[in-house]
């Protein structure tokens, strides 16, 4: 097993529930993304694919009005560990998500390597897509979903 800090940075994790999360698994040193942790951790429905994990995230950016987790199932963190299958079928997933959603516009993240130079708080390889609410009365035109990247 690697060791706790490749797994969350606690520096990244947002204020509130979701940082008490992340200060938790910190504590029991696991992958909160491994197959065999996830469930333990993350209540929404997860589809599994050959290579990846698709679920809506527990703790939305806000403000949007769909942000979903595509996690890849191998413990890795760098897009470089990435196969050429495992990449056609992101790009299967994004397409087929995209689509089911209607997403008429989004954003598609993914952060990798190491933690302090992406802003992610937890380190297992994961994407983000996502679209934006710009009626939500928070939502500022300016600014739009805000994040830390990098």
């Amino acid at each position: 097993m690697k060791k706790e800090e490749n797994f969350v940075d606690l520096n990244n994790a947002r204020s509130g529930v979701y940082k008490k999360v992340i200060e938790d698994i910190k504590k029991a040193s696991i992958c909160p993304f491994c197959p065999e942790h996830i469930n333990q951790i993350h209540k929404n429905p997860i589809e599994e694919k050959v290579f990846w994990l698709v679920t809506n995230n527990m703790y939305p950016y806000k403000p949007t009005k769909k942000h979903l987790l595509i996690i890849h199932k191998q413990h890795i963190t760098h897009i470089n560990e990435l196969g050429l299958e495992a990449w056609k079928e992101l790009f299967e997933i994004i397409k087929e998500e995209n689509t089911k959603l209607a997403i008429t516009g989004g954003t598609f993240l993914m952060r990798f390597g190491e933690a302090k130079y992406t802003g992610s708080s937890v380190s297992h390889l994961h994407c983000q897509l996502l679209q934006s609410d710009p009626e939500h009365p928070e939502y500022e035109k300016t600014k739009g979903v805000i994040t830390r990247v990098g």
